[in-house]
Parts: structure tokens; C-alpha cells; sequence
């Protein structure tokens, strides 16, 4: 049975929301500290182009999991939810509130739910499959997953071969769609999981996308990602992003172009994470931009937990 005294507040919502702003504050109401869920911002070295807070920011509240790493380390999820549980095991002893913000809807899961348990990668799947993505590109790996699992295929991010590849390894080995099985019932938690989303009309979230582009780019984004660009090859910089500057540092499209990709694929990964969250039932949605929702979420979370 849960200790319902200990309580981790997960903010979730899209990319330019306003999550890390929310998240300040309500820690400082409820004393908490903050664990960043977006896996991007993990690395010390892209502090601008994955939106990490910044040094003002940072230093209003605590923050664990912003650039801890660095993008050469080897991290996974799993390794995630464990590094994780592990903190608030001792943050709880202290806090009876956490709150994990972030928008990298499979690290979120694997706090409030566990890994799931799929089969071991097969190796001579692997080799085929990795063969198909380096003769014939993302399309071929994209067209075969939408074939044996299209729901899957909606949410995943569809610019990440390693997701895609894991995900065909799994249909290939089970016959089954790798949505099947990640639809397992949960591993039980020692703390209560209050899960709150973020949700912009989808206009204005595409105006805070491109100023917030805009923003990154006049903060030194060029000169961050030429700094990585020997790099480029690595799983942590094939994002969104740092994939279109690297294609301008390539001569593949010009500095304009890349801004406008960059904005386009952004709202697209902002469409898929929405489609992710909007899944999960146990969300409580509120606006971000409506007057007084920092005391319309802090009333909510007094209904739940009575404090």
C-alpha cells in the first residue's frame, strides 16, 4: 500500500507550454523539488537547443536529471526509472511532495509504471533490420512499422531509429504489436502518482514554438551545435533540432531553411506528444495561459490529497 503522505506531481504537456515555468512555482508552494523527465535535457552539453532551464531557473529550486550527463554517456530508461525511484526513496524522507516535469512520455512511464517487460533483442534481427535502415533509410523502417503496428506508429517519434528499430524488433520476434505489450498493468509504487497536464490551443502553441525557436538560435544555438558536430553521429543528438543544423553545417539547405524545419518538425513532435498524453485518463488537464491556473492546480491538488 502506497504511503499517502508521499506524493510525486508529474507535469506533463508539450514542448513550449510553459512546464518549466509551472513547475517553479508550484515547487516553491509546496516546498518540492523537481525532477526533469525530458530526456533531452539530460545533456550537459545542448543546454540550448533541448530548452534546458536556465542558471536563474536552476537556481530558484533544485532540479535532478538536467545536464547530469554528457551526450557520449550510455543512458537508457530503464536505467532512468531506477535512478529515479532511487532519489525519492531518499527525497521522500524529507519531502512529502516531488514534482517530475518533463515531456518524454516513455521516461515519464517508467517512473509511474515500470518498464515492460518485451523479449531480449535478437541479434540476427537486429543485424537484418539495421541492414534495411542503412540501405534504404528511416522511410523503409517507418513504412514496416506502420504495417504491423499503425497505433505505435502515431505516438513513436518517427526521426528516432533506435525507437523504431526496437519497436519492429519486438513485432518481428511475437507476432504481436509492440503496443500490446507495452500496455502491461503497472508495477505498484510506495507513493501516490498525481498526474497533471498542460494543453495551449494548438495556434498559440505554434506561435510559442517558432518565438521560442527564434530565441534559442539568438541565444548561440549555432555555435552549441557546431560544437557537437563531430558528435553528430551519437543517438543523443538525433533530435529535432540539432538534425537540421547539421544538415546547414552540411550544405544541405540553406540557414533559413533550417529554421523553418526546425519550427515545422517541432510542431509535429509537439502533435505527438500530445497524442501520447492524451491517452492516459488519470491526466487532469488545465490551460496554462488562463489567469489564476497555478491556484486552480494547487486547489486540485488540496481535493486529492486533503492537504
Amino acid at each position: 500500500m502506497a504511503d499517502r503522505e508521499n506524493t510525486l506531481i508529474v507535469l506533463v504537456g508539450p514542448t513550449a507550454s510553459g512546464k518549466t515555468d509551472l513547475a517553479i512555482e508550484l515547487a516553491g508552494r509546496l516546498h518540492a523539488e523537481i525532477i526533469s523527465a525530458d530526456s533531452r535535457q539530460f545533456y550537459k552539453e545542448i543546454p540550448i537547443g533541448t530548452a534546458a532551464p536556465d542558471q536563474e531557473q536552476l537556481a530558484s529550486v533544485p532540479h535532478h536529471f538536467i545536464g547530469h550527463l554528457s551526450v557520449a554517456d550510455d543512458y537508457n530508461v530503464s536505467r532512468f526509472e531506477q535512478d529515479v525511484l532511487h532519489l525519492l526513496d531518499a527525497k521522500f524522507q524529507k519531502y512529502r511532495q516531488m514534482i517530475m516535469v518533463g515531456g518524454s512520455g516513455l521516461y515519464i512511464n517508467a517512473v509511474c509504471r515500470g518498464i515492460d517487460e518485451l523479449p531480449d533483442p535478437d541479434k540476427e534481427l537486429r543485424s537484418k533490420l539495421n541492414s534495411l535502415y542503412v540501405d534504404e533509410g528511416l522511410g523503409a523502417l517507418r513504412k514496416k512499422l506502420k504495417e504491423l503496428d499503425p497505433e505505435y506508429y502515431e505516438v513513436v517519434d518517427r526521426n528516432n531509429p533506435k525507437r523504431l528499430l526496437r519497436a519492429l524488433e519486438v513485432c518481428m520476434q511475437t507476432g504481436t504489436t509492440y503496443t500490446s505489450l507495452r500496455k502491461n498493468k503497472g508495477k505498484p509504487r510506495d507513493f501516490r502518482i498525481l498526474k497533471i497536464g498542460l494543453e495551449i490551443e494548438r495556434s498559440l502553441l505554434n506561435e510559442r514554438i517558432s518565438s521560442r525557436t527564434e530565441q534559442m538560435f539568438d541565444q548561440g544555438w549555432l555555435e552549441e551545435a557546431r560544437a557537437v558536430y563531430s558528435q553528430k553521429h551519437l543517438n543523443a543528438l538525433n533530435t529535432v533540432g540539432f538534425k537540421e543544423i547539421f544538415d546547414y553545417f552540411d550544405g544541405k539547405m540553406s540557414l533559413e531553411e533550417a529554421r523553418e524545419k526546425i519550427k515545422t518538425n517541432t510542431r509535429r513532435f509537439a502533435k505527438r506528444q500530445m497524442t501520447w498524453f492524451k491517452r492516459d485518463k488519470d491526466i487532469r488537464w488545465f490551460n496554462p495561459t488562463q489567469a489564476g491556473v497555478v491556484n486552480e492546480i494547487m486547489d486540485y491538488l488540496t481535493s486529492v490529497t486533503g492537504k
